[in-house]
């Protein structure tokens, strides 16, 4: 039976602004602080596995995964931590609680175009969430969706699953509804919060879904029964810090995403060493994102380490163009820019860039996908704001690779961030030498705890403290990584190693290409050449002058590149297609290839 439950105060088609904004005459519950916790901690499910070792704890449901990562653990150690949690310990407490009990209640959480979010209201309206959750049937350490775009109401509705002790699985609320069906069954999630505007790919996908969850749909008059006569008190489950908090995604550009369970301390631990540590997040910092809440680069950069520190950060509900960006900022005057390659080559590529004024920007990010140097270059010509380019994995939740404020290289990923051990090494586990290609491996506070119900996937990327990925990246003696291709893109053609990353800075730099892709495609014979897939510039696309076609394309290259690592092909696209995630999504373009 699908259950629909809605409130529709805080989504985007509502005609007032949040509670406790300033855009309403409604103020803040008044709630300063939680009720002290009554003695002991509350009863846990009996369903689950629970195994006990020293630093780490594991609560889900895959017994043999968890004597998998018990068997492998091996004795070394691991870096040294700057946080380490201590039990009790709820990510709900540690990013939102504690700034009210600290006083900082009546601070501005979130700003929206029509208004604001203080900290006091957004844990009244958390509090609300988490006991509405528990009265439509949700239980600690049980899957809740958040299906919402970026309104105040999403952060509201994750904060009371974790309160709740539920486990957050953040999704994309713009999925069709076959996607969302996947969802459902995958993640046995209990309960979706979803808002009016995108309901019917979710009801849809409801009715087809042997397991599907309650559904709670914001933006319809039914559910302010459920939110808004929820008490605004709730004491929160007595997390461990090893209990799973979120699920994120893999980012699927190869194959079907897989969940990545992580835990409350994970969490923490990337707001000490990269939002602290290295970025240096303030209490009157303002942050802007151009990726959704639902992408883990944006869970973290764009509210959990914003309200670590007393800061805010803006919200908007509308697709992310170029456009809405520079309104954004105009009208937020954001300090910290949350970037991605592709927005930044839309930025730099609008007519009316350089009228923009990005003067309160102290910084912007880069994560996501490779960021070209010579993009990097016109970013700087353009705009002048340092962007520091930076790797993260949902295997290891956020950034652990980056450049530093002040000390940018273009073309590079920068150094390992403090708190992270990273090497490169070969097929045999063997590190290699400084310049030579090695497969990335990295340790650290915030490795999760597995793929969910990948079991043979977990065992060969998670051997002990460290995460094995597929990234391939050199390192330079004074320890700065670049990115070279994930190991499945590198393309061996004429018994020689390349990788596409090569061809596609190459196709970069001719003035009439917005976007460049390069893939291997296997040929009739079994062998494999490059192909390119290129976006053009209005201009280029346009037909502006003799240099914007495929021949064009292709004297390009052959002036500057040498003769196996050239595009034997180049497919001239209106857009790239991408993943859930916003990457470029190389899986498809092999198969639209094979097809042609």
């Amino acid at each position: 039976m699908v259950t629909s439950v809605v409130s529709g105060r805080w989504g985007p088609c509502a005609s007032t602004a949040p509670t406790g904004s300033t855009a309403t005459t409604r103020r803040p519950d008044g709630v300063r602080a939680l009720p002290p916790a009554p003695p002991g901690p509350r009863p846990r499910p009996a369903s689950s596995v629970h195994v006990a070792w020293p630093q780490w704890w594991f609560s889900i449901d895959d017994p043999s995964f968890i004597l998998n990562i018990i068997a492998t653990r091996p004795p070394n150690r691991s870096p040294e931590m700057p946080f380490v949690p201590r039990n009790p310990f709820n990510i709900a407490d540690h990013f939102l609680d504690d700034r009210v009990r600290e006083g900082l209640g009546e601070r501005i959480a979130l700003r929206t175009w029509d208004g604001t979010v203080t900290y006091a209201a957004l844990q009244a309206r958390a509090n609300r969430f988490a006991n509405a959750l528990e009265a439509a049937g949700v239980r600690p350490e049980e899957r809740v969706l958040v299906g919402l775009p970026d309104v105040p109401d999403f952060p509201a509705a994750l904060f009371g699953a974790l309160k709740m002790g539920a486990v957050g699985v953040m999704v994309n609320c713009y999925l069709g509804q076959r996607r969302l069906r996947d969802m459902y069954d995958y993640t046995r999630a209990t309960a979706a919060v979803i808002h009016a505007d995108h309901a019917p790919a979710f009801l849809e996908a409801a009715r087809g879904s042997p397991n599907p969850p309650r559904l709670i749909v914001l933006g319809t008059p039914d559910g302010d029964a459920l939110i808004d006569n929820s008490s605004l008190h709730y004491v929160n489950f007595t997390s461990h810090f090893d209990d799973p908090a979120i699920w994120l995604f893999s980012g699927g550009t190869t194959g079907r995403p897989k969940g990545v369970i992580q835990s409350h301390a994970s969490f923490a631990n990337t707001t000490e060493c990269y939002a602290k540590g290295v970025l240096g997040y303030a209490p009157d910092d303002i942050t802007l994102s151009v990726p959704k809440l639902y992408f883990g680069y944006a869970t973290g950069s764009n509210l959990f380490f914003p309200l670590a520190v007393g800061a805010s950060a803006v919200l908007f509900p509308e697709r992310c163009t170029a456009d809405e960006l520079f309104a954004q900022i105009a009208r937020h005057r954001p300090t910290i820019l949350v970037n991605v390659p592709t927005m930044v080559n839309r930025m730099v590529a609008h007519p009316d860039a350089n009228a923009q004024d990005l003067s309160c920007l102290r910084l912007s990010t880069s994560a996501g996908e490779p960021l070209p140097a010579t993009l990097h270059q016109r970013w700087d010509d353009t705009f002048g704001v340092e962007l520091l380019d930076g790797l993260g994995t949902a295997e290891m939740w956020h950034v652990f690779i980056s450049n530093r404020p002040g000390e940018v290289r273009p073309g590079t990923l920068g150094t390992a961030v403090p708190g992270f051990e990273v090497a490169l090494c070969d097929d045999d586990g063997n590190e290699v030498e400084s310049g030579e290609v090695g497969r990335m491996r990295v340790r650290g506070g915030s490795l999760a705890q597995g793929y969910w119900q990948h079991p043979e996937a977990t065992r060969h990327a998670f051997v002990g403290e460290w995460y094995i990925s597929g990234d391939m990246m050199t390192r330079d003696p004074d320890g700065c990584f670049s990115y070279e291709g994930r190991a499945d893109d590198l393309l061996k053609v004429s018994g020689k190693w390349f990788s596409p990353r090569e061809a596609e800075e190459c196709l970069l730099q001719q003035r009439h290409v917005k976007e460049a892709a390069v893939v291997g495609i296997e040929t009739e014979d079994g062998l494999t050449v490059p192909e390119a897939f290129v976006v053009l510039t209005a201009r280029g696309a346009g037909g502006d002058g003799d240099d914007s076609g495929e021949a064009a394309l292709h004297a390009h290259v052959a002036d500057r590149l040498e003769s196996y690592k050239r595009p034997r092909a180049i497919h001239i696209l209106a857009d790239l297609p991408r993943t859930h995630l916003g990457k470029v999504d190389r899986g498809a373009l092999k198969r639209g290839a094979a097809q042609t």
